[in-house]
């Protein structure tokens, strides 16, 4: 009985180390990945969403293209790749064009 108890106490042991250890990994992980993104970030959302160029008094404003790059607008603020403020910039950007 003895020897039982022992090797059940070395298992637990091993498995809270080796969750401890784990944890600590994902955590150090995910630290790393949210410094990386605010750099990205603000790069990849200028590159997908360019502005247009203002129409001109022959050329009626396209309102198709218009609400597509809303549409993209709002899926990377959804994404998270967009602040609050960056969002309201590059709509009202979008809406004055």
């Amino acid at each position: 009985m003895p020897g039982l108890l022992r090797g059940v106490a070395r298992t637990a042991v091993v498995a809270g180390t080796a969750t401890a250890v784990s944890n600590r990994v994902s955590r150090r992980q995910q630290g790393r990945w949210a410094q990386q993104e605010p750099q990205q970030a603000p790069e990849q959302a200028y590159q997908q969403a360019p502005p247009q160029p203002a129409p001109t008094a022959e050329q009626p404003p396209d309102m198709s293209s218009k609400i597509d790059q809303l549409k993209q607008l709002g899926e990377l603020k959804a994404q998270g790749v967009l602040t609050e403020a960056e969002f309201a910039d590059q709509k009202r950007r979008i809406l004055d064009s």
